[in-house]
């Protein structure tokens, strides 16, 4: 009987343990105790096609700033900053505008406004101005609201996470995703971004600290992280048929065997 064991158990142990080496799986290798590194990327996202864009004017005059917000019947507040909080704490309506094929947006009042291609900030300061012929100190707060990145491939947790502060990396959104597999390739992640209907393509080694200049260590919305199977991840798919079929027959056989053995 504890033949019978030592088998089984050495049989599992082959299939749990891989080979992989340090070098495979460990990230930004050539990296150094303390070093300080500068990264030159900075990002900002801009509005695009299909955006969908929450703008709220609020001045100290509610009663003239109501005719700019879609949301004509809703209570709105007396005053709102840029956080879109209330002096009472309440929160404020957000009226939504999607983004056309054109780059416009319908305004209230103000009419056709093109945004695409502006951030937020350049929005904000847009309509302020526009505003200033009609309002006495105008506040506008605009955020966008369908900030989205995927992640698939060979990590946990697979799908589409939507980003609330506007602004994440390629680490977080790995970490979003619960890591890479074992499988994983880390030197060579895709990130696939669309701009005005096309779509680019870029590959980033994760395993170097050269990551943090890629000018998509930032990552912008809608964009795709796909992790690839690594060289033993794919060679082991294409055999999994034949493979699974021999062992299964060679473990029928031998424990066949070993029972005639052991009786």
């Amino acid at each position: 009987m504890q033949l019978y064991k030592l088998f089984i158990l050495l049989l599992v142990s082959t299939f749990v343990f891989s080979c992989k080496t340090p070098t495979d799986v460990v990230y930004f290798q050539d990296s150094q105790n303390l070093e300080k590194v500068s990264s030159k990327n900075s990002f900002t996202p801009v509005f695009k096609v299909d955006d969908i864009v929450s703008i709220l004017v609020s001045a100290t005059d509610m009663d003239a700033a109501r005719p700019f917000n879609l949301m004509q019947g809703a209570s709105l507040p007396i005053s709102a900053g840029e956080s879109g909080a209330t002096s009472s704490g309440t929160s404020s309506p957000e009226p939504t505008y999607l983004i056309d094929e054109n780059g416009n947006i319908e305004f209230p009042v103000l009419g056709k406004l093109k945004i695409s291609g502006l951030t937020r900030v350049q929005v904000k300061d847009m309509i302020k101005e526009k505003l200033k012929i009609y309002i006495k100190d105008p506040i506008v707060n605009v955020r966008l609201k369908n900030f989205k990145i995927t992640v698939i491939g060979e990590v946990q947790r697979p799908g589409s996470y939507t980003i609330p502060n506007e602004r994440i990396t390629i680490i977080e959104a790995l970490g979003l995703a619960g890591d890479m597999t074992i499988t994983g390739k880390r030197e060579n992640v895709m990130v696939i971004r669309e701009d005005d209907g096309v779509n680019t393509y870029h590959r980033v080694d994760l395993t170097s600290k050269a990551i943090f200049d890629s000018p998509v260590y930032y990552l912008a919305q809608n964009d795709v992280l796909y992790i690839e199977p690594n060289t033993a991840k794919v060679k082991s798919s294409e055999k999994d048929k034949n493979v699974v079929g021999l062992v299964l027959s060679i473990v029928g056989v031998t424990l066949s065997a070993l029972t005639l053995i052991i009786r």
